[in-house]
């Protein structure tokens, strides 16, 4: 940071479902856009972790959001896992019994509100 050297950059979350449909855009393939949104990430000694901050609908008709961890170093997704709906606070980390959790919460539309915690392998 003291250099102000980019690592890497990458487009954070699937296109949204109005551009990923829309009538002058049938027939191409469009490639992952991201999505807009306030999020908070949580950073680790190897990850950063952050979820999406929209709904989209995936290929198999369900609509939620995605958690995804990257490596820290090169930027590559490393892991992800659907959420019902899109993250609306920063993740959080414990340990508890010797097994680590990532905990955040999740809300929008006519999804009420909640906290999901994903226990890590």
């Amino acid at each position: 940071m003291n250099k102000g050297t980019l690592a890497w950059q990458i487009a954070h979350g699937e296109t949204p479902d109005n551009i990923k449909n829309h009538p002058a855009l049938k027939g191409l393939t469009i490639p992952r856009t991201g999505r807009q949104g306030r999020i908070g990430v949580l950073v680790t000694k190897t990850l950063v972790v952050a979820g999406e901050g929209g709904f989209f609908t995936a290929p198999n008709g369900q609509r939620g959001a995605m958690l995804r961890a990257y490596d820290k170093a090169s930027g590559r997704e490393v892991g992800s896992v659907y959420m019902p709906a899109p993250q609306t606070g920063s993740p959080m980390t414990y340990s508890y019994n010797g097994k680590q959790y990532v905990v955040l919460a999740v809300s929008g539309a006519s999804f009420s509100g909640e906290l999901i915690a994903f226990r890590l392998p």
